[in-house]
């Protein structure tokens, strides 16, 4: 099969997804949009909602549909780094060996990932780089796909800790979760308090997740979609000759070049499943606001005046 006829049969495959995720999960489209998207990216998702949002479910019915194995880790104050991991015990022969913990599966839910201290939290940045893990150093490759998608509750702070910024970059899309409408929520009223369980039938194998994802990567990019893509992460730094006058402003830290990375990525997955052979500058507009928001740090001023992240890309845009 051709790259094209490739992109033609994404774009159901995809429609197929999003209606069987719609089985279960009621509302909340743009949310799965950017969760599938991040997933045929190879890319790690950050959830942010308040309780009661679906995002575990929501985390839970995406690995039901793609056919991937799913561990979910509770991410609490007294976590340590080898309860994700895995550790070496002294088996009977008197040999350590390797008991691997939950990080070896394909997709992770991270739940609550705030709520665990930063040396907890540092123990995904190998795996999420670089798809694998060193323990006393030996080094275990990850089996692929691997993601992972992390929730976080926005409204708590008591007894969390905020997400460095190195993990932060780490993430391809920050997803926020809104409640959902009256009628979406009488629908899932109506189908959460019977003795009816619907749950998700798998769409796509394993193999096929990762052709798509190498079929994402083949998709071609024109110079000035790439120009255009780099300029506007430029533009989020408050030192570079292209800042903005509000981001001089209002802005201490911009993107990094992984922004950059992950605009094009998410440019090309966004053509694709709507059937374009090449991504435009349309199509980096519309990840901009999940990609870069998680990535810029406003200073006191922008917290003062009421100014929101969002706010300062959409001017850029």
């Amino acid at each position: 099969m051709s790259d094209v006829a490739d992109i033609d049969a994404l774009v159901i495959k995809f429609k197929d997804l999003k209606a069987e995720i719609g089985k279960v999960i009621v509302g909340q489209d743009q949310a799965i949009n950017y969760v599938l998207l991040s997933v045929i990216c190879g890319g790690h998702s950050l959830l942010i909602g308040v309780p009661g949002l679906a995002k575990t479910l929501l985390v839970n019915t995406v690995s039901d549909v793609l056919g991937l194995n799913f561990k979910r880790i509770q991410f609490t104050p007294d976590l340590m780094p080898s309860d994700i991991l895995g550790s070496e015990v002294l088996n009977k022969e008197r040999e350590f060996t390797f008991l691997k913990g939950p990080i070896f599966s394909n997709i992770i839910l991270a739940d609550e990932i705030n709520r665990t201290p930063p040396k907890t939290q540092a123990a995904l940045l190998e795996a999420m780089q670089e798809k694998s893990v060193t323990i006393s150093g030996e080094h275990y490759k990850l089996e692929l796909p691997f993601l992972v998608l992390a929730t976080q509750n926005p409204i708590e702070q008591e007894g969390t800790y905020p997400l460095p910024e190195a993990q932060l970059d780490r993430f391809m899309f920050s997803i926020n979760l809104e409640y959902p409408s009256f009628e979406e929520e009488i629908e899932v009223v109506k189908n959460t308090t019977t003795e009816i369980i619907t749950k998700a039938e798998p769409i796509v194998s394993i193999k096929e997740v990762l052709s798509i994802q190498q079929l994402i990567r083949k998709v071609p990019v024109t110079d000035n979609v790439i120009e255009y893509a780099v300029s506007l992460v430029s533009k989020t730094r408050p030192k570079s000759s292209k800042a903005t006058d509000l981001v001089k402003k209002y802005v201490d830290w911009g993107a990094g070049p992984r922004a950059s990375q992950n605009l094009i990525l998410g440019a090309k997955a966004i053509a694709a499943v709507k059937g374009k052979y090449s991504p435009d500058i349309e199509d980096v507009k519309a990840v901009a606001v999940p990609i870069l928001s998680h990535r810029i740090v406003k200073n006191y001023k922008a917290e003062a005046e009421n100014i929101s992240i969002v706010d300062i890309i959409e001017s850029l845009l």
